[in-house]
């Protein structure tokens, strides 16, 4: 135990992956977003997919947290699944971190009307419908879906090289082309659509921790085999 959080140490010491750049990111879109909303002339509601890019560049910091850090662990001695864990670890405290930052800026937007023009950068109706403690959660999945989905194909990468990594997802992209047909020519887009509705933003957030947990296994598996 010991030696995975010296991993997480070990990732922490590179502050610019896990911590510099997430937060200009988060701020830079921040701004923006209410400058936006400064600009649009309506007492309407407004919102934007501004807050989307925070947690999208998670996966970035999981491709760099193997990339930038794997070879020199090994120089270190330190084990593969020291490594593994001790990353999953700094990527989770990362997570949480702006998880929390998520929910308080939600909070605020409530308390102040949008920041006095209406406008929502952390706050959406259908994520906050269970509560702050839902959407903590809700956005602690997300962020952490993207950081595992980012560290998998990093470790596709480390094993086999570009070719194979852009054979999987080309065939990805086949797969989900193909359910898409499917599911039009069984004119089943209504039922897919409630069933999404139904389920809502909580549920959905559970069924990615299934989803991150296979990716992180399947990840795993592959740097046990992955060339430094």
């Amino acid at each position: 135990m010991s030696r995975t959080i010296n991993v997480v140490r070990m990732q922490f010491v590179n502050k610019q992956t896990f911590i510099w750049v997430p937060l200009i990111v988060l701020v830079g879109a921040f701004l923006l977003s209410l400058a936006i909303y400064a600009m649009i002339p309506t007492d309407a509601v407004k919102v934007g997919g501004g807050s989307g890019a925070p947690l999208w560049y998670f996966m970035v910091v999981g491709v760099q947290a193997l990339t930038l850090s794997f070879p020199f662990s090994q120089a270190m001695s330190v084990t593969r699944r020291e490594f593994f864990l001790g990353t999953l670890g700094a990527a989770l405290v990362t997570a949480v971190m702006l998880a929390i930052i998520f929910v308080i800026g939600g909070l605020v937007e409530q308390a102040t009307h949008g920041w006095g023009m209406n406008g929502y950068f952390f706050y959406f109706d259908w994520i906050w419908a269970a509560g702050p403690l839902a959407a903590f959660f809700i956005y602690f999945v997300v962020a952490m879906l993207f950081f595992v989905v980012g560290f998998w194909a990093a470790t596709i990468y480390k094993r086999w090289g570009a070719l194979w990594l852009t054979v999987v997802l080309v065939g990805i992209a086949f797969v989900l082309v193909g359910l898409m047909w499917v599911t039009g020519f069984a004119n089943a887009w209504v039922q897919v659509f409630t069933w999404f509705a139904v389920t809502g933003a909580l549920g959905l957030a559970l069924w990615g921790v299934l989803l991150g947990a296979v990716l992180a296994a399947i990840s795993f598996a592959i740097l046990r085999r992955a060339i430094p």
